[in-house]
């Protein structure tokens, strides 16, 4: 063994947390750590599923289970017989957490989250795996949608000084990086709780300005509704940012948009994509969805359905709803499994047509790609999967002939 075993569910903020736990762990080779998702009931399964299956592959190790589900249902993994530690979402980015000696099993440490006020730039990481790097530069929640559990798996929202993430990115283009991700659980409300309340725009424009050496840099997923117009011209006309932005819509009908707590409206949505579209053609588009959200008729996904096409959605994420304990929505008049079940697939089905469609339509283009580590495959700027015929050197961006289409990614015969 070369280390500690790191089992990450859910989202990219927790692939980054995970990476700066797997340095904080010292190379312990008897330790697993399981970094949970609490956003759907299957993830929370997912995530016991998970443990189980660590503990019959590794019967000796020592299993400590952290994340978003931990956090919120710490007695439901103590109560589990495979886990010798529960550790809540602030405690998991100490190191002293994962040094011994342990304490009694099950251990449990789960602080009040919504009491942290800070989030420390350590928390900054890249993800091992591959040629682009996860930085965080927010966490938490400061909005209450009807649905959501996060907020009390993260907290409020806070911010990562400025200053502290230019140096970070400074380090990871240091260390070979050429892409960079800025995430965090609200990205778009950076910068309120910090003196004189930057903006996503201002730091996004201080990161480009600090590391001039760096190629590219993403956006994780964002609130349509608070892009503004700093954040909108970079977006726009800035070639070092990304032509691929993650919006979370969430649904397609005012109703439900309303009943969800979402601060958008459909014409929002509708709106600021065509205005995206308008100054920068190349813009891919993805999005949240959720299917079945309690009070859900039929009209009202169809509104939903017809997002897709009306945002021209091409990385689609979609939810089927399920209730979580705690949270307004789950008291609301919910819609049948079965239903949900169908109305998930039917999104699913018709971002995976709007999909299929985008990437025919790239095949004799050429596409500027970032080659992971494994020198097979890599993105495109605007986030297109590509596959090379040949061996290409990892973490090199190399101008791309895209000479086909194959199992869902673009394959790249020439490259140079």
């Amino acid at each position: 063994m070369s280390g500690p075993d790191i089992i990450t569910l859910g989202c990219r903020l927790n692939i980054a947390e995970s990476e700066a736990i797997r340095e904080m762990t010292g190379g312990q080779d008897d330790l697993i750590v399981v970094n949970s998702c609490a956003v759907t009931a299957e993830a929370v399964r997912q995530t016991r599923q998970a443990i189980r299956r660590a503990r019959r592959d590794r019967p000796d190790a020592r299993i400590m289970v952290t994340g978003c589900a931990a956090q919120t249902e710490p007695d439901t993994f103590a109560a589990m017989p495979e886990v010798d530690a529960v550790i809540g979402n602030r405690e998991k980015m100490a190191a002293a957490t994962y040094q011994p000696p342990f304490g009694a099993m099950p251990e449990v440490r789960v602080a009040d989250i919504m009491a942290v006020r800070d989030t420390a730039p350590h928390m900054a990481s890249a993800f091992a795996d591959h040629a682009r790097a996860f930085l965080e530069v927010q966490n938490g929640c400061d909005h209450r949608c009807t649905f959501c559990i996060i907020p009390y798996g993260r907290g409020n929202s806070r911010s990562v000084p400025a200053g502290a993430v230019v140096e970070k990115a400074k380090e990871l283009v240091s260390a070979g990086y050429r892409e960079i991700v800025l995430t965090g659980v609200d990205v778009t409300s950076y910068g309120p709780d910090l003196p004189g309340s930057p903006s996503l725009g201002l730091l996004v424009e201080r990161i480009l300005t600090g590391v001039p050496d760096l190629p590219r840099l993403r956006l994780s997923s964002i609130d349509s509704v608070e892009i503004d117009d700093r954040l909108f011209d970079l977006i726009a006309h800035e070639p070092r940012m990304m032509p691929h932005l993650h919006l979370s819509l969430q649904a397609g009908d005012d109703m439900i948009l309303k009943r969800m707590k979402r601060r958008h409206s459909r014409a929002d949505a509708v709106r600021i994509v065509d205005r995206l579209l308008a100054a920068r053609p190349d813009i891919s588009i993805g999005a949240d969805i959720i299917a079945g959200f309690p009070t859900e008729d039929e009209a009202m996904f169809e509104n939903s359905l017809a997002l897709v096409s009306d945002c021209r959605i091409v990385h689609g994420h979609i939810f089927p709803y399920s209730p979580r304990t705690g949270t307004p929505a789950a008291r609301m008049p919910q819609v049948d499994r079965a239903t949900i079940k169908a109305r998930a697939a039917r999104l699913r089905a018709a971002c995976e047509a709007r999909r299929a469609d985008w990437l025919a339509s790239l095949v004799g283009t050429r596409q500027s790609v970032l080659v992971e580590r494994s020198g097979l495959s890599g993105h495109a700027e605007n986030f297109a999967p590509v596959r090379f015929a040949t061996p290409q050197t990892p973490s090199a961006i190399l101008h791309a002939t895209i000479t086909g289409l194959e199992n869902g990614a673009l394959i790249a015969q020439e490259a140079q």
